[in-house]
Order: C-alpha cells, then sequence, then structure tokens
C-alpha cells in the first residue's frame, strides 16, 4: 500500500479501541486492532453508557445491537446520610441525543458485541494474543510509523515489523503506547479502596443508579438486566487490600440488601482509582485515547464515555486524512478540543466523590443541608435534577470558526420530518455521515454563498440541508435535503441560529454560525485548513 493508504494501528481491545475501529472501518480507513490478552475483559469495569456514546455508536450502525443489552435508563438517584432520598438527576432533556440519557450495561457484553461487529468489517484484521513492543518511528517526519508486535507473554518470539498511517493508545491506565512514547501522566492517585460485586439473581429491578451517601458506608447500587446488579462499598481500613476481593466481606456487606452464594458472583474486586490527565495526547501520528490519556474516578461514571468521545474525535479527522481531504496537522485540533472537557470531568468525578460518598459526618450534614435547600428553589431543583453541575463538552479552540452560543457544542439529534415521505426519523440518519450545513429558516437565494472560491476548492463533500421552521412543509429543492420540526426539540435546538446556516461536523459538533455574509469567511479559513 502507498504511504497515505497504510492501515491504522488501534492497539487495546477495550471498549475504545474497538469503538474507534468500528467507526474508521465504517468509513473505509483498514484497521489493524491488536490486544495483549486471548479474548475481551471479563472485568468489573464500566457500567454506564450515556445517550452521546450510544449516539456515536449509531454512527458505526451498531446502536440496535448495543440497545439489546443496556437498561435504557433514568439517571441516578441519590440518597442522603440517613438513606432517605434526596433527588433524582434525570438528565437535561428525555431523549436529547436520540437515546436515553444514562443507560446500565456490563461492560463484557459490550465488547462482545463491539468485537462481533468488527470481526464483520472487511477492513478490519483483529489479532488477540499480540502485544505493541516497539515503535521505531512515529511518524513526526516520514508519515509512517513503524511498530513491532510478537506474541503476547513471549519475550524470546519473534517480532513482525509492520508500517501503519497511524497508531492509537487505546490500551488502558498502564499503556504500552504512552511508555513507548515516555509520556508521563499528572494528577492524583487516590488509595481508598472500594469493593465492587456483580451479581446475578437480584430482586432490583429499577432503572436508575443508587447512591447511598451514608458516611459509615458509602454505597452504590446500580441494577442490570436480567436479575443482575451491581453492588460497590468503600472499604474501611482493614477491610480489604486492592486485589480480589473476599467473598465473606462481599455476603457481609450484600447482607441489608440480599442473600448471596459464591455462584452468584459473577466478578468482584478491590480497586482504587486515580485521577490524571496525559501531558500530551499526540507524538507524531501517534494518539491517546481513553485511559491511556486520562483517568478518572468512577462517580460519575463518564470514564468509558469520555474515551468514546475521544474515538468520536478521532475517527472523523483520521477518516478525512487516509482519504486525501484534509492534512495531518487537522489532528492537532483533538487534543485541543477534548483535553479541557476530559480534564474538566476528572475534576468533577474527584468533586462528586468528595460531596456524594463522604466519610465525615459534618460534610455529610452540610451536603444534605445544601441539597434540600436547593430542591426548595425552582432553579436549584433544575440544577441538580437536570445535572446542571455535569461539565458541559464546548470546543472553545481547534475546529471551530466563531463564538456564536452553538458553536463548539453537541448537536442534539431529534426526530425530524424528511422530505419528501415525511416519516419522523432520527436527524443524524438526514445528516449523513460528514460533513452538514443546515440553512435554519433561509432563504433560497442566501445559498449561493456557497458558491465561494473557498467552498468549491473543499475535496469533502458537504451535504446541505434546508431546515423549516415554524410547524410548515419541508420542500427539497435545488438538490438540497429538507427537514422540519417533528415535535419542537428541534426548534428549541436551532431557534437562536434562525436565518443562518449552522456547520456540523461528522462528531455532530458544531463548526459555525454563519449569516450570509460570513459564509465566504468561513469557507476561505477552512479552505486553509484542508490544504
Amino acid at each position: 500500500m502507498t504511504r497515505e493508504r497504510l492501515p491504522v494501528l488501534v492497539v487495546g481491545g477495550g471498549p475504545v479501541g474497538l469503538t474507534v475501529a468500528n467507526l474508521l472501518s465504517a468509513g473505509g480507513v483498514p484497521v489493524t486492532l491488536v490486544e495483549r490478552n486471548p479474548a475481551t475483559s471479563d472485568e468489573a469495569k464500566a457500567i454506564s453508557l450515556d445517550d452521546e456514546s450510544l449516539r456515536t455508536l449509531q454512527q458505526a450502525g451498531l446502536a440496535d445491537a448495543v440497545l439489546d443489552i443496556v437498561v435504557p435508563g433514568t439517571g441516578t438517584r441519590y440518597y442522603d446520610r440517613k438513606g432517605r432520598p434526596l433527588f433524582h438527576a434525570r438528565g437535561p432533556q428525555p431523549y436529547r441525543h436520540g437515546f436515553p440519557f444514562k443507560n446500565q450495561f456490563a461492560q463484557p457484553e459490550l465488547e462482545r458485541v463491539l468485537l462481533d461487529a468488527l470481526k464483520s468489517r472487511p477492513e478490519a484484521d483483529v489479532q488477540f494474543s499480540t502485544e505493541l513492543v516497539a515503535l521505531h518511528d512515529r511518524g513526526t517526519g516520514s508519515g509512517v510509523c513503524v511498530a513491532e508486535l510478537r506474541a503476547a507473554g513471549q519475550p524470546g518470539a519473534a517480532t513482525e515489523t509492520r508500517r501503519f498511517s497511524w497508531v492509537l493508545g487505546c490500551d488502558g491506565g498502564r499503556s504500552t503506547v504512552r511508555e513507548l512514547l515516555g509520556i508521563a501522566m499528572t494528577g492524583t492517585s487516590h488509595h481508598q479502596v472500594w469493593l465492587v460485586a456483580d451479581t446475578i439473581g437480584d430482586h432490583h429491578d429499577e432503572r436508575y443508579g443508587m447512591h447511598h451517601g451514608r458516611p459509615a458506608r458509602p454505597t452504590v447500587i446500580v441494577p442490570g438486566r436480567g436479575g443482575r446488579c451491581r453492588y460497590e462499598f468503600l472499604l474501611n481500613p482493614g477491610e480489604g487490600q486492592k486485589g480480589p476481593a473476599d467473598f465473606a466481606t462481599i455476603r457481609r456487606l450484600l447482607a441489608p440488601y440480599r442473600d448471596l452464594t459464591a455462584e452468584q458472583i459473577e466478578r468482584s474486586t478491590n480497586y482504587t482509582f486515580n485521577a490524571v490527565v496525559a501531558d500530551q495526547w499526540r507524538d507524531g501520528r501517534c494518539l491517546l485515547l481513553g485511559d491511556a490519556a486520562h483517568m478518572m474516578p468512577p462517580f460519575a461514571g463518564q470514564g468509558l464515555n469520555s474515551g468514546v468521545r475521544d474515538a468520536a474525535n478521532v475517527a472523523w479527522k483520521i477518516n478525512e486524512v487516509w482519504h486525501g481531504r484534509a492534512p495531518a496537522r487537522l489532528l492537532d485540533t483533538y487534543e485541543q478540543e477534548r483535553r479541557p472537557h476530559a480534564t474538566a470531568m476528572v475534576r468533577y468525578s474527584e468533586r462528586l466523590g468528595e460531596v456524594v460518598m463522604t466519610t465525615g459526618k459534618g460534610r455529610a450534614l452540610l451536603r444534605d443541608v445544601v441539597v434540600r435547600t436547593l430542591l426548595a428553589t425552582p432553579p436549584g431543583r433544575r440544577y441538580l435534577t437536570q445535572m446542571r453541575f455535569r461539565p458541559a463538552a464546548r470546543h472553545q479552540r481547534g475546529y471551530v470558526f466563531d463564538t456564536h452560543p452553538l458553536t463548539g457544542t453537541l448537536l442534539p439529534q431529534p426526530r425530524v420530518l424528511q422530505s419528501p415521505r415525511l416519516r419522523p426519523v432520527m436527524l443524524d440518519d438526514v445528516l449523513g455521515s460528514g460533513f452538514a450545513v443546515l440553512g435554519v429558516a433561509v432563504p433560497a437565494a442566501a445559498w449561493e454563498a456557497f458558491e465561494a472560491p473557498g467552498w468549491s476548492r473543499l475535496a469533502a463533500p458537504i451535504r446541505r440541508i434546508d431546515v423549516v421552521m415554524d410547524d410548515r412543509l419541508p420542500r427539497a429543492e435545488d438538490g438540497r435535503q429538507a427537514i422540519a420540526d417533528a415535535d419542537g426539540a428541534l426548534q428549541r435546538a436551532l431557534h437562536t441560529a434562525r436565518n443562518r446556516f449552522v456547520l456540523v461536523k461528522p462528531d455532530r459538533y458544531v463548526a459555525a454560525v454563519m449569516d450570509p455574509l460570513g459564509v465566504s469567511d468561513v469557507g476561505s479559513r477552512l479552505s486553509e485548513m484542508a490544504t
């Protein structure tokens, strides 16, 4: 293969590696995925998949398969220091991105679904029991990464040297890619030991997670499908160390909730956690994703979801570069866009754990008083129940071109009516897999602005879509598609962009909001970035 058409090496067969490999393969980019273990994981890891992640999997054609293994959840219910309900955090808006806000799942099942899909793609080469042992070229000048692979756990085995267009380190907190690149991580290691146990035959049928904030024993309970339920307990000093969990301890801690036999434990462990971020996420054509780039406490359920955001961001950019529609420096925008939000999520997860899972009686009392005071006012109630305290993802730098309130944000995915059939469909099914421009209640003549030289020089095709507002019928014309609001959500999402054009990136983040006079300027800047 030519240098520009070499496959991408994905190191790590966890959810993030499998997701980015599926996204790249779906875009026609050849992928080699290597995983040092002989099979997907069967450990107690992530358990919450949010609506943004399901939307990303929708882009790879995997949403329906994943929905078969998740619980369409309704958020998280928090309890006070005496076990009384405090509030139920359901998220900003039901089905804001086309899926339930928070969904419980078992990571081993998710990995199997993603792996089966990847193996069915002709662009993918999946190699388990294979490890990366060296990087001889990071592609800084040559545009080629040279990687050395061998059978896992066999130091004396022969190695294979191969050339790749990009190397993606999705290999977790102990990332080999990060170590080979010599990149350090900065942050805090927490030494509290938590016991986690995934059980079967459980009576819990709630569609929400439960965080019990009793200082004597902070506890998390997350029901799953088919009688599965996860329990997590903060261990007191002397109750256990990091490593295998003791059955007697598990049974004692679960006694207030259920009887338990050893056969009813699917998996369990004692663990500690870190709150750290890699000092840099890119070295040449090598990039870090997921836990290789950032690790966070589990209390916000955002570790895996942050990794899926990384995958969505990286995949469309490599897709553009690999197909010759953009230069390699487009990947400089990956860290610019993702690092601020990932860092904020790490800090937020720490703070949430300190407040919700505190062992201090005074702090727990103060927490409960403050929360109940906030709940007494409509703004305070919205702040808590809609989770407005969670950092919102917004790209301030990178592939963004103005300061409109929508720019840099993730465009919601409502159901829309598409001409001529007028049946409700999900917005992303209309946007397609690449760039799209939405003309929000603009006159037909305004589209002539896209004949400017900057737009005509772009190699990437951009889908043009008229957005009809105010309960009117959409009518396709001049080769453009047309959509209208199905239930009011589209108008709520785009009302600030009325009479303007909205440029949507393949990962559904907004790159620019332009009035007709500003289209030419944005086109020129896009053309500069594409050369």
